[in-house]
């Protein structure tokens, strides 16, 4: 089999159309009481997608899983920026991006990306490249789920070579940081971007790994989990962590930040934030508490593998 450098994009769209699918479809069955709405969509300027919308279930509180296929005569800023050769080629951007906002406050949020990015410059052949991942920000942690997470992310990349977790889950660590907080939105996972190793095959296989590894990692998580009894306490502290989350996608999250300059459609960017947040004045956790274990633990940036090893 010859390598290719030319992007499949019907062979993408395809699987990203499937994915979307069979996660809808299973979390769907853990909710057992909410099931995902349609929204179908066009984009003036050049493509559409579809958004799909679980909220107020027995389990989950809100989430969305969106793709999208746009495409444009000129590339946005923030996809130039590190590429201003490509400054004025037309092109096309696909994915599915996903994020489930939980009702319990021990069910972690989770968050989930796969994409391509094609720009074809005048005169040359399509360059492509991809980008994804997932990760995890529990509001009360729990070391078997942190360890179950990783184990899963590890699994999905060893195929693709020795460093590619190692390398990927430290992206993640760096790229889901608050800078403004000093601290991570929560215990990482994976994340990679700017992929193009010249083998077009290989690298859609890592995208899909990535992809098809998020409900392994994340449905046994909110099974173990669901069904916890919990208070008016873990309530509150759940709301006010969130912030955390609508901080670092307003703030930082370079998927908002592109959709919002290439003119895509605000509803599908912003299905990403929950529908209750809160934000407290210099809010400190009491010492000693699992409040505050949550930074002072899960929140370090530290090696869920290693923890297993021991």
């Amino acid at each position: 089999m010859t390598q290719s450098t030319i992007p499949d994009v019907a062979a993408v769209r395809q699987y990203l159309l499937d994915l979307q699918q069979r996660i809808c479809t299973r979390l769907s069955e853990i909710d057992g009481q909410a099931t995902f709405a349609t929204d179908a969509w066009d984009r003036p300027e050049g493509g559409g997608g579809i958004s799909r919308v679980i909220a107020e279930g027995a389990v989950f509180e809100k989430g969305g899983v969106n793709f999208s296929h746009v495409m444009g005569d000129t590339m946005p800023p923030s996809a130039t920026a590190h590429r201003p050769h490509l400054a004025g080629a037309p092109w096309q951007a696909m994915g599915v991006s996903l994020v489930i906002h939980p009702n319990n406050p021990y069910v972690p949020t989770s968050h989930a990306n796969v994409r391509v990015f094609v720009a074809t410059p005048e005169n040359g052949d399509p360059v492509y490249w991809f980008g994804g991942g997932y990760d995890l920000t529990p509001y009360y942690g729990f070391d078997e789920d942190c360890v179950h997470w990783h184990q899963v992310a590890r699994q999905a990349c060893e195929p693709f070579g020795d460093q590619v977790y190692s390398d990927y889950k430290r992206w993640c660590d760096e790229y889901f940081f608050l800078k403004h907080r000093n601290e991570p939105r929560g215990i990482g996972g994976l994340f990679f971007d700017d992929h193009n190793s010249g083998d077009f095959g290989r690298d859609f296989a890592l995208m899909q790994a990535v992809g098809d590894s998020y409900l392994e990692a994340y449905a046994p998580i909110v099974e173990r989990r669901k069904d916890l009894p919990f208070g008016d306490r873990e309530r509150d502290f759940q709301l006010y962590r969130r912030g955390r989350y609508v901080e670092f996608n307003l703030v930082y999250d370079r998927g908002t930040l592109f959709g919002l300059q290439s003119g895509g459609r605000t509803e599908s960017i912003l299905m990403s934030l929950p529908p209750l947040v809160r934000w407290d004045y210099s809010r400190v956790a009491e010492p000693g508490t699992e409040e505050a274990r949550l930074t002072d633990y899960f929140l370090t940036g530290r090696d869920w593998l290693e923890l297993n090893d021991e």
